[in-house]
């Protein structure tokens, strides 16, 4: 099966520059228009502030982070972004295009693709259908093509699934096509949540904890993975994610979130140097030297509350 074909051109300026949206982007992406601008985005559940006032501005083919202490409100931010929450306040642009009233799937269509902190595949389908599914965005047969089996039906089924060994392929998943999705190691189910996500053809790719449950091999493959995506497909990456290690090694950009409120931005550099920072995640008693910790548990806190409130995600 042949290689996808590369697009665009391999990322390898990273240097940082001031937006004027108050945000810093990778100089490659001045000049383009943002693929994300969140401005003064909010949500409250009842008189729970889950998030305020967050500002964030992501470049065309930046790898920016998202990060903070337990409960922070990270992935409250994420299910803003995808609808799964509609916001109380504030706007979302998507590639200048504001996302306001859009539902979870338009958002999808628009391009917004997402992986989950707790893996959601579809276990018993196998590994090609999961990915089929990820394709619906370029469906180009109508309801009548399908239940009569016309010619057009037949055309876009193997299109589909001519793109389903693509990626698979991609990502060294070819011979595990048709296996059931359930069956497959830890770190493969990862790699085809996110085969699965890259098949809606987003311009945004929102990773949740992607190196959770890893081991220190694993992480490097998603290290090498992550970059590789950006790379081939062109397309900017948001991440939220604990270990450290990978998010300073990864990210260009990174916001820090702490109570709902986006407190630092900037370089990795900057990140493990600010105050704020080292606050947030170890108190003020800790040595400046020390850094941002690695907190192990999923997020609860402030984002406890919002989970029994608001609807709950599908």
């Amino acid at each position: 099966m042949p290689r996808i074909p590369f697009i665009g051109r391999k990322i390898e300026d990273t240097k940082m520059v001031e937006y004027p949206s108050d945000a810093i982007i990778p100089e490659r992406d001045l000049g383009k228009v943002p693929v994300l601008e969140c401005r003064h985005l909010g949500i409250d559940f009842g008189g729970l502030h889950a998030v305020s006032e967050f500002n964030l501005t992501i470049g065309q083919t930046e790898i920016a982070g998202l990060i903070g202490p337990n409960g922070a409100g990270k992935t409250t931010v994420f299910n803003l972004l995808t609808k799964v929450y509609q916001p109380t306040y504030g706007t979302i642009l998507l590639a200048g295009k504001d996302t306001a009233g859009m539902t979870t799937d338009q958002v999808n269509k628009a391009g917004i693709a997402r992986t989950f902190q707790n893996i959601r595949l579809f276990d018993t389908l196998t590994v090609e259908e999961n990915v089929m599914i990820g394709l619906h965005n370029e469906i180009g047969c109508g309801m009548w093509s399908s239940i009569f089996r016309l010619p057009t039906h037949f055309s876009a089924e193997r299109r589909f699934h001519e793109r389903a060994m693509e990626l698979l392929d991609f990502f060294d998943l070819e011979a595990f096509a048709s296996a059931p999705a359930g069956s497959l190691p830890y770190g493969a189910q990862r790699r085809l949540e996110i085969v699965r996500a890259l098949a809606t053809n987003p311009k945004l790719l929102l990773l949740d904890e992607p190196a959770a449950g890893m081991n220190p091999a694993e992480t490097a493959e998603l290290t090498a993975n992550i970059r590789k995506i950006r790379d081939e497909f062109n397309i900017a990456i948001l991440l939220i994610e604990h270990d450290m290690s990978l998010v300073m090694e990864i990210c260009e950009g990174i916001a820090v979130l702490n109570y709902g409120t986006i407190i630092a931005k900037g370089t990795p550099e900057e990140i493990q140097n600010n105050p704020d920072v080292i606050e947030a995640y170890l108190g003020k008693s800790q040595g400046k030297d020390e850094g941002p910790a690695s907190p192990e548990a999923d997020d609860h806190g402030p984002e406890a509350a919002p989970a029994a409130a608001a609807p709950k995600e599908a």
